[in-house]
């Protein structure tokens, strides 16, 4: 009877290991533990097959002695209890069990869109098609597939981690589909289905499988308002919810501006706590976090990045912001605000809009040269950038 509880527990023990070290449950994200992970995963069904012939002997015989009922009914409930526990890791607690993709992809034209103008968008542009993804949306599915500019692209975005990501879905420069399979250190994971790797959302990295070290192509992606995206590119189309998830959607709804009370997805109203928001910018192999509430009350914030002069501008929306390298024609330039949406150089006088672009003085129809950013969550920019600074 103690060999047959302990093969039961065993097997149970392989099926909760099995979520277990892929999704937030306590003390799981902290460790690398993916190679485990792993490794029980592309081995589950031999394990299983173990453990069931290390008590199929001693099963039947407890199950067919009829002189012995208690211990039958320990049996009875013990393998009972070993089932609930292949229903739940296999069924309920999975990622891909929990969040699902969109029944159909539904994009519509300014004209006919539904999605409020003061939602938060990720915008892409492939090609010289616009197209905006609603945070509210691609937060609930964590990945979205879509053809923009005549190519394939995926969607990403991990409410943990606060990180929105755009790839090509290709491995091998072959399109594939890829499932959500779980999290490694609380972000977002995908399992691709052509060799079964598993990639990071943050990075578009494979930690794990035939392809580990592999990269997914990104693509430039910008965090905005909708009414901020449509005013640069009126042509763009927008993402529309899905009916088969309105449940869904509305629980999401507090998230995008930070009123989420749930451990994982709150936002820590101080600065440089674990659940801070911050903008972090990584150029030229340096990276730095900077405060999101210290941006917000400064509206422009001038700095030096990797020996590159920088700027980075809130827009009065409060949602909308931008990076940029401040440098014009080999010269340094200082900004300072205008109006809510505007600001000057003090080099040259001259003003500037929220999209870079130069609308009054000697710079007048100059660009800035925009610099990739996001904005996430403290300890997911510090986690995937070790060596990053703060601007303090």
């Amino acid at each position: 009877m103690v060999f047959l509880s302990i093969g039961i527990l065993l097997l149970a023990a392989v099926e909760a290991a099995k979520v277990y070290f892929i999704m937030p449950m306590p003390g799981s994200q902290e460790a690398d533990t993916i190679e485990l992970a792993y490794w029980i995963h592309q081995h589950i069904w031999l394990l299983r097959i173990l453990g069931w012939l290390l008590i199929a002997y001693p099963t039947y015989r407890l199950l067919a002695d009829h002189q012995n009922g208690k211990r039958k009914i320990v049996t009875l409930v013990l393998l009972f209890g070993y089932g609930v526990v292949v229903y739940l890791f296999n069924f309920r607690f999975l990622a891909d069990k929990m969040f699902y993709q969109p029944k159909e992809t539904v994009m519509l034209n300014l004209q006919n869109n539904k999605i409020p103008e003061d939602k938060v968008v990720l915008g892409l542009v492939v090609n010289g098609q616009a197209r905006a993804y609603p945070v509210q949306l691609i937060g609930y599915h964590h990945q979205v597939r879509d053809t923009v500019g005549g190519e394939p692209v995926m969607v990403t975005y991990c409410t943990v981690c606060r990180t929105g990501r755009i790839f090509r879905p290709l491995v091998d420069r072959q399109p594939d589909e890829f499932r959500l399979v779980g999290m490694d250190h609380f972000n977002a994971m995908f399992e691709d289905k052509t060799t079964g790797s598993w990639w990071r959302q943050v990075s578009g990295e494979a930690i794990a499988g035939p392809l580990k070290g592999h990269q997914l192509a990104s693509l430039p992606a910008e965090q905005m308002t909708l009414r901020a995206w449509a005013e640069r590119y009126p042509q763009t189309l927008v993402l529309q919810p899905d009916s088969a998830f309105r449940k869904q959607y509305a629980n999401m709804e507090p998230y995008e501006r930070g009123r989420s009370q749930g451990d994982l997805t709150r936002r820590d109203s101080l600065a440089w706590k674990p659940k801070s928001w911050v903008v972090g910018v990584e150029y030229k192999k340096a990276a730095r976090a900077y405060d999101w509430n210290r941006l917000q009350k400064q509206k422009i914030t001038n700095d030096q990045l990797a020996r590159t002069p920088v700027v980075l501008m809130i827009a009065a929306d409060s949602v909308s912001f931008h990076v940029w390298d401040r440098t014009v024609d080999g010269r340094s330039l200082r900004f300072v605000p205008v109006t809510d949406d505007s600001f000057l150089d003090t080099e040259t006088r001259s003003v500037w809009n929220r999209q870079g672009v130069c609308l009054e003085g000697p710079l007048k129809g100059r660009r800035l040269v925009p610099i990739p950013a996001s904005q996430e969550y403290l300890h997911s920019w510090e986690t995937f950038h070790p060596t990053s600074t703060r601007y303090l």
